[in-house]
């Protein structure tokens, strides 16, 4: 065992304990303002500039999730180190136990240079966030090339009151889509659907005609799972025009569930469960089942991310080897202009900087150039797909094979997480369908409806906000499974209003119209 492994390791047996060695020590006044104007800067865009490479490697150290059973070794972190000008130091944190060892942290400012926060919404980061604990980064982002080119949308997404206390992790858009049986198409002489009711229409061919060709009336149009987010739900409510969660309009807080939208898309699941078209036990199944009903051929359309199709067509093999599959990220219900929802408005977490290791604008710079400089085409293809001849190989294309995968999942992947940006790289999967759909994917950010209130806080929803969603969520159900009207719908949202949705919309409008000054 590596001298840094026994470290990685030891930081995931020792609890709270992760004081860590810091660009400096001692604390640090927040009096100093977190909104300081930057000092000019002479950092290169693209890496250290020379008076940086011939000094000594800066020493930072990173309090990071680790969503693999066990760190990874020095191999992929020497060559960052090496791409970085650093001596990068690891804490380890399992991403089960992240939210209760963030607190821990949180609370005993055992922290590091640089803090993955994933949960956003936890009260705890929230309050750390906006108590100035840590730097805002807003004001320094345009000195450094990389960082420069994060979008006026995801700055404002990822503030808090106006402000940015780390480096968003930018992740996909929005990344859903409908992933349909191509062969079972083809079969029934059916082009590829691009409106909702030629999806309807295929649902009842997938149904009636027997695509599979066993003369067995056995299959299904949709296969479903209990999620009204990640399954088809929202997605459909996408095309159907339903806004994401909530819809601003002249500073008035509009619930996603009070739109005639939202009505349309019960409606078409109605549609689909009451005539046959869709697994009639969606509501109770889950994803694992869902995917294997669709890999065993029970059922020809899946609405879900899009890179889903790649483990769908690995998963039929042996069972349903003439599986062929077509991705659509283009659908719209008529008179609907093309939408697709954005999952947490395309952020991961942040990247933040406490004051009481990172203590002035020279090393916070510092730290950002790292940051910076992770987000180099190089650096991504290190944390993504290892050291070329190693791990994988890669053709004139950029296309990437994987060499040796469990070498990689044992060194590469636990950095994948880390990441600080996820798109807009050259390099890519050689895998034809984890291609096409990164290139949906990509497509579909141009027509990404975000969370106009992502970023804003509501007392009651932190304190209720389960509560309230069951109140919708099991209205929906009953509504789509036949089991309650639309009057029955509309009383569940009165009641939604009186247990404390009234309070939330009061809140998001005032922090809304805070906000906006």
């Amino acid at each position: 065992m590596t001298k840094r492994t026994w470290k990685q390791t030891a930081a995931l047996l020792l609890g709270g304990a992760m004081l860590l060695s810091a660009c400096g020590d001692g604390g640090n006044s927040a009096g100093n303002g977190n909104s300081a104007e930057p000092a000019k800067s002479n950092n290169g865009a693209n890496g250290a500039n020379a008076d940086d490479k011939q000094a000594e490697k800066a020493k930072i150290t990173w309090l990071n999730i680790l969503h693999t059973a066990s760190p990874p070794t020095d191999t992929v972190l020497n060559k960052i180190e090496e791409l970085t000008n650093t001596d990068l130091t690891f804490s380890w944190v399992p991403d089960a136990s992240k939210e209760e060892r963030i607190n821990t942290s949180l609370a005993s400012d055992s922290l590091a240079d640089i803090v993955t926060l994933t949960i956003l919404d936890n009260s705890s980061v929230r309050s750390a966030l906006k108590s100035g604990m840590f730097w805002d980064v807003g004001p320094f982002l345009d000195e450094f090339e990389n960082l420069a080119q994060i979008s006026p949308d995801t700055r404002t997404s990822a503030s808090i009151e106006g402000k940015l206390y780390g480096i968003p992790f930018q992740k996909a858009m929005a990344r859903n889509g409908v992933v349909i049986r191509k062969d079972w198409l083809d079969k029934l002489s059916l082009p590829v659907p691009k409106t909702t009711d030629e999806l309807m229409n295929v649902a009842k061919a997938f149904t009636e005609q027997d695509p599979d060709g066993n003369g067995q009336k056995d299959t299904t149009g949709f296969v479903d799972r209990s999620d009204l987010v990640f399954g088809a739900f929202k997605t459909l409510g996408s095309y159907f025009g339903t806004p994401n969660i909530w819809k601003e309009e002249n500073g008035k807080a509009i619930a996603e569930f009070e739109t005639e939208s939202y009505v349309n898309t019960m409606n078409y699941m109605k549609q689909l469960y009451d005539n046959g078209y869709i697994n009639q036990d969606f509501a109770v199944t889950a994803k694992t089942d869902q995917q294997q009903k669709f890999a065993q051929g029970k059922a020809g359309i899946y609405v879900g991310a899009l890179f889903d199709s790649k483990n769908l067509l690995n998963m039929a093999k042996g069972v349903q080897d003439n599986m062929e599959l077509v991705m659509v990220n283009d659908m719209t219900a008529q008179g609907q202009q093309r939408a697709i929802w954005s999952g947490n408005n395309g952020i991961g977490g942040l990247l933040s900087f406490p004051r009481s290791e990172v203590k002035d604008e020279a090393e916070l710079k510092r730290v950002l150039q790292f940051v910076n400089d992770l987000m180099s085409e190089e650096a991504y293809a290190l944390m993504t797909y290892g050291i070329e001849g190693t791990h994988y190989t890669k053709d004139a294309e950029q296309a990437v094979t994987i060499s040796n995968t469990d070498l990689w999942q044992q060194e590469v992947q636990p950095f994948a997480a880390s990441r600080p940006k996820e798109v807009g790289y050259k390099i890519h999967d050689a895998d034809p369908l984890k291609k096409e759909a990164d290139k949906l994917i990509a497509d579909n950010a141009n027509y990404a409806v975000l969370n106009p209130f992502y970023s804003l806080e509501a007392p009651t929803w932190s304190s209720q906000g389960s509560e309230l969603q069951k109140i919708i969520t099991d209205a929906t159900y009953k509504y789509i499974l036949g089991k309650a009207t639309l009057d029955d719908f509309k009383a569940a949202i009165e009641s939604w209003k009186k247990a404390g949705g009234a309070s939330v919309v009061s809140e998001y409008e005032a922090a809304y119209a805070k906000v906006q000054g």
